[in-house]
C-alpha cells in the first residue's frame, strides 16, 4: 500500500519516514521530568488542602477549587501516560515505579493500565482488533444488524451521560479495581491492582480518620469524577472525529493508521499545559517514546504536522454525536445520518 504524503510536507517525505523523522526527539530531559512531576504534584496538593480548608472552616465557596485540583490530577495522570510509554525518564525502572506511584492517585492501576493501552496503540483503527483499550465503535452494518435491544443499548452507551458521567465514574472508581480481561497477561496486572487498591485502601482511611469522612468525600470525589470525565472526554475526542480512520487488514497499516486515525486536538495554551499536550495525539501514537514536552518542539520544526486532524476546542463539540463508522464513506456519522440512508 503506497503511503500518502503529509501536505505541506516535503516530496517523498511519507508516514514511515516520519518514524525516523520522530525518533530524534525521543530522549527525555530527566531534570525536567523531575521538574514537571514536582510542579505537577505541588499543584494538586496546593489545592487539595485549600479545597479541605473551604470545606473544614465552611468557606463552602472555597470549593471551586477543586476545578484547579482536578486539573492537577488530570495532569498526573498524563505524567502516568508518558511513564507507561518509558517516555517520561527513559529508564523503564525509573518509569514504572514513578507511575505505580502516581496511580494510588489517579485510581489506575500502573501495570494493568500500561497492558490495555499498549494493546489500544497497536491495533487503533484496525476494524478487526476493536475492543482494548477502546471506545466501542460499532460500524454502520453492525448496527443495522442489532436486535432493538442491542441497538438501544449502543445508543445509551453512547449518550453524553453515559460516556462522560457515568462511565467515567464507574470506570475510575470499580471498573479499574479488578483487571478483568487480563487472565492472559501472566500476574503482573494483578499484583499491580491489588497493590493500588490496598495503597488507596490505606491513604483513604488514614485520610478519614484524619479530616473527617464529610470533608474528604466533599474534596476528593469531586476532584476524581472531574478528572476521570476530562480524561474520557480528551481520549473520545482523540479518535472519535468526523476524518479519523479506520479499516481492516491488509489496507490497515501502522504508520497510516496512526497519523490519520487520532486527531490533533488544537487547546488553547493553558489547556495544552494541563493535558500535558496530548492533544497532539496523531505525533503521539505515531512515536510513543516522544515525552510529552517535546511533542511542541515537532510541531515547530515541522509545522506540516500541525494541521493533520486538526479540531479546535469548538468543533470539538460536534463529535459527540459521530457515533457509527460508514465503511462505503470512510468518516464517522451521527444516528440521524445513520437513519436518513437507505
Amino acid at each position: 500500500m503506497e503511503t500518502m504524503i503529509p501536505p505541506g510536507t516535503p516530496d517523498g517525505v511519507g508516514e514511515k519516514a516520519w518514524l525516523k523523522i520522530l525518533s530524534g526527539y525521543r530522549t527525555p530531559d530527566r531534570r525536567r521530568s523531575v521538574r514537571e512531576l514536582a510542579v505537577t504534584l505541588t499543584g494538586f496538593v496546593l489545592c487539595w488542602i485549600a479545597c479541605w480548608a473551604a470545606a473544614h472552616y465552611g468557606y463552602w465557596f472555597g470549593l471551586i477549587l477543586v476545578v484547579p485540583a482536578a486539573g492537577f490530577l488530570l495532569r498526573l495522570f498524563m505524567l502516568q501516560h508518558d511513564c507507561g510509554h518509558g517516555a517520561f525518564f527513559g529508564r523503564r525502572r525509573w518509569d514504572d515505579w514513578t507511575g505505580r506511584a502516581i496511580g494510588v492517585l489517579t485510581l489506575t492501576p500502573y501495570d494493568y493500565w500500561r497492558r490495555a493501552h499498549a494493546e489500544h496503540h497497536a491495533s487503533a483503527g484496525n476494524l478487526d482488533e476493536r475492543g482494548v483499550g477502546d471506545i466501542t465503535t460499532l460500524t454502520l452494518n453492525e448496527y443495522r444488524t442489532r436486535s432493538p435491544r442491542g441497538r438501544l443499548g449502543y445508543r445509551l452507551y453512547r449518550h453524553p451521560l453515559v460516556m462522560f458521567g457515568l462511565g467515567p465514574a464507574f470506570l475510575f472508581l470499580l471498573k479499574q479495581r479488578l483487571p478483568f480481561g487480563m487472565m492472559r497477561s501472566g500476574a503482573l496486572p494483578w499484583i499491580s491492582t491489588m497493590a493500588t487498591n490496598a495503597a488507596l485502601a490505606l491513604l483513604g482511611a488514614a485520610l478519614i480518620w484524619w479530616l473527617g469522612i464529610v470533608p474528604f468525600l466533599a474534596v476528593h470525589l469531586p476532584i476524581v469524577l472531574l478528572a476521570a470525565s476530562a480524561g474520557v472526554w480528551l481520549f473520545y475526542v482523540q479518535h472519535q472525529f468526523e476524518e479519523t480512520h479506520w479499516s481492516k487488514p491488509p489496507e490497515w497499516q501502522f504508520p497510516h493508521a496512526a497519523m490519520h486515525g487520532a486527531s490533533h486536538y488544537d487547546l488553547p495554551a493553558p489547556l495544552r499545559w494541563i493535558t500535558g499536550n496530548i492533544g497532539m495525539h496523531h505525533i503521539h501514537h505515531l512515536s510513543s517514546r516522544v515525552p510529552f514536552y517535546r511533542l511542541p518542539e515537532v510541531l515547530r520544526d515541522h509545522p506540516a504536522l500541525a494541521d493533520m486532524g486538526r479540531i479546535t476546542l469548538r468543533q470539538s463539540l460536534g463529535c459527540v454525536k459521530l457515533v457509527l463508522w460508514d465503511e462505503k464513506a470512510k468518516r464517522l456519522i451521527s444516528l440521524r445520518e445513520a437513519e436518513a440512508q437507505p
